[in-house]
């Protein structure tokens, strides 16, 4: 019994720490703009432009933790602003053909931030959303504007309808969500991971990994549901997922869609994996997005 339950808090400390370590590259911005500029080419000469005239800027921010977070931005002067939350193991370079969506093609600020443990960011372990959340709410009071979308990939899809279920920062009189493939919840979304890619049941691992998070780092893998907070969520929400997506499987979309009150609006892209909707259907996806903010 005593050796069954070392070998399980050992294989939850390893859950725990491959889950959610960060990127080990973090810090090489090179090879991230590398990787932007050859899927997104057009991406180079407008971050070129903005450049060239100082409307790019970058900044470090002390957030109500104590941490320090890191952030991109683009202020056009308008009182419209778009907030892109990246994806698990990524930071906001690798999302700027996002940014070039919203403020080229739609006219509006952008807000860029590396998550906590992501990009130029303070944090040792990723927080998958949940405490990210909060940091969300606090950079859309700091650079509110009259109308505000935030807008997520995977697991910045989650951290953006985690966010959707908490109280609203006051004087934003329109506020929207839009979700590009994000989770249903850290269990679901960790329980599948460990049955593709290891073959194993949720039980034991999942729950000693559970408890070790909760015990190292404040929350737990059921805690983090997106599913809870988009329940509560009356604010307009787009729902986007590709229909061959393994990694974050297709089926959660159409659980957060029903789970989500009125307004409500769900696309789910054909011949598409994870993360890649923007990719395979550019034109369509900001067609769709600008009837979305109207």
């Amino acid at each position: 019994m005593v050796l069954l339950m070392a070998i399980t808090i050992g294989g939850g400390c390893y859950m725990l720490d491959y889950s959610l370590a960060p990127d080990p590259t973090r810090a090489n911005t090179d090879s991230c703009y590398r990787q932007l500029f050859t899927d997104y080419p057009e991406t180079k000469e407008w971050m070129d432009s903005l450049r060239m005239h100082h409307a790019l800027g970058d900044t470090t921010m002390m957030m109500p933790g104590g941490y320090r977070l890191h952030v991109y931005y683009i202020h056009k002067g308008g009182q419209r602003t778009a907030l892109v939350v990246h994806g698990w193991r990524d930071q906001a370079i690798k999302f700027f053909y996002l940014a070039r969506m919203y403020e080229r093609e739609l006219g509006f600020n952008v807000v860029m931030p590396d998550l906590y443990a992501s990009g130029k960011s303070d944090g040792e372990a990723l927080r998958m959303g949940w405490l990210d959340r909060l940091d969300v709410l606090h950079l859309m009071d700091v650079f509110k504007t009259d109308t505000m979308v935030v807008h997520g990939v995977s697991m910045g899809g989650a951290t953006t309808m985690m966010a959707s279920g908490e109280r609203m920062p006051d004087a934003i009189k329109d506020i929207r969500f839009v979700d590009d493939c994000g989770y249903t919840c850290v269990w679901d979304e960790f329980a599948g991971q460990l049955k593709s890619e290891f073959g194993l049941p949720a039980f034991p691992l999942m729950y000693s990994t559970t408890w070790l998070c909760q015990l190292r780092y404040g929350w737990n893998f059921n805690q983090a549901s997106a599913l809870r907070q988009v329940a509560k969520c009356r604010h307009p929400m787009f729902f986007i997922h590709g229909d061959e997506d393994t990694f974050v499987p297709t089926y959660m979309v159409y659980e957060l869609y029903d789970a989500k009150p009125e307004p409500k609006v769900l696309w789910v892209t054909k011949r598409t994996d994870h993360a890649h909707s923007y990719k395979n259907h550019r034109r369509e996806y900001v067609d769709r997005i600008r009837r979305f903010l109207k």
